[in-house]
């Protein structure tokens, strides 16, 4: 990977792993708008604060943005959004070998 490639990729887990930062692109995921209230809902456990703080970062990232119904993903977000799409298969595998090696 080159160093370019590198920062980028740093630059966008720094994101990312802000707290809920994923949990509201990932409740924006089926491409239809959610108002404040709903994604609040959709994400669940978010404060209103949070919620506000963490949108602002995406929408500056150009993965989110507010239509006339509410937030919705932007197509960089529904790309990223859509390279995350192996994740639950992943995240299945995972957790059934987690349970095995408990056993």
């Amino acid at each position: 990977m080159s160093s370019k490639e590198n920062a980028a990729t740093n630059q966008l887990l720094t994101l990312l792993e802000s707290r809920y930062a994923i949990r509201v692109l990932w409740a924006l995921k089926d491409g239809h708008a959610q108002t404040f209230r709903l994604l609040q809902d959709s994400v669940g456990g978010i404060t209103p604060n949070t919620l506000n703080t963490r949108i602002k970062a995406l929408r500056e990232a150009g993965l989110v943005d507010h239509s006339g119904g509410g937030y919705v993903v932007t197509p960089v977000g529904a790309d990223l959004l859509k390279r995350l799409g192996d994740l639950p298969a992943f995240a299945g595998k995972w957790v059934a070998g987690m349970a095995k090696k408990s056993s």
